[in-house]
């Protein structure tokens, strides 16, 4: 018979099991870990030492840009590979000011091909964590076509590396794009290496700032999922042009849509 303290059934009482052991089937969050003794059981010291290992990957591992490329050509997307003026991840992380500002040779590419200019731009950014972007980006981006409204301007998807979010505001402006989205690797949380952010913001040029973006974090599949992520960026974006604006002045209000049945997006109307 199991003694009053086991949790695994061989009745060695070593781990005092937490009252709230139930809460651990409803969230990856670390609660509820008991003890032995006076420190945490090892089962989830070990555990905690994979969480850092893989966040810390994350952080540090290189997008395989032509590789995602390649996934996203076969999907019908044109694409292009920039960079930041960051020239390594050690120097990403400790600079985010050189992650904020395209690389000078990229820049005059961009300008150069920027006749006509577009309605959206979107950038895949490298970010925080890599993982998340070779993870979700492609299946984000097939799951947000179909939202997309009738007639819209596309450039084609800018892969950045060594990308911070205000990037796409560099690459949105030299694009002459009317509103840029940002897919960004988010930085790593103990439960969430891979956890992919969306960034939209209207009328991009340098000096943009946060309060001026929408953001949509958490996309996974344990988290936000693509189709859901996808039907709210698409709705920002739908307002966003419409209304001439982003962030703070963009209340995000797709859930209501959701709830009266909204249809498909209607013809772009051009500002």
């Amino acid at each position: 018979m199991s003694g009053p303290h086991d949790t695994d059934g061989h009745g060695d009482g070593i781990v005092t099991p937490n009252a709230w052991q139930a809460w651990r089937a409803a969230t990856p969050a670390r609660l509820a870990l008991g003890r032995a003794g006076n420190g945490l059981p090892t089962e989830e010291t070990l555990r905690f030492g994979w969480a850092h290992a893989m966040a810390r990957d994350a952080i540090q591992s290189a997008l395989d840009a032509p590789a995602l490329a390649d996934a996203l050509h076969a999907d019908g997307w044109r694409t292009r590979l920039v960079k930041s003026r960051a020239p390594d991840r050690a120097t990403y992380l400790r600079r985010p000011d050189l992650g904020r500002q395209l690389d000078e040779t990229d820049a005059r590419a961009l300008h150069a091909d920027s006749a006509g200019g577009c309605d959206l731009c979107l950038v895949v950014g490298d970010g925080l964590s890599s993982l998340a972007v070779e993870r979700h980006a492609a299946p984000l981006l097939a799951a947000l076509r179909p939202h997309l409204p009738a007639g819209l301007r596309l450039a084609p998807v800018v892969i950045a590396t060594q990308a911070r979010v205000a990037l796409a505001d560099e690459v949105g402006e030299a694009l002459g794009a009317r509103a840029v989205a940002m897919l960004i690797g988010e930085r790593p949380g103990l439960s969430s290496p891979d956890s992919l952010g969306i960034y939209l913001t209207h009328d991009p040029r340098r000096g943009r700032n946060d309060a001026e973006r929408n953001c949509i974090s958490n996309v996974r599949p344990q988290g936000l999922g693509y189709d859901a992520a996808a039907f709210k960026l698409a709705w920002l974006l739908r307002e966003a042009l419409r209304r001439g604006l982003t962030g703070v002045a963009l209340k995000d209000e797709s859930d209501l849509a959701v709830l009266e049945g909204s249809p498909q997006p209607p013809p772009l109307a051009r500002g």
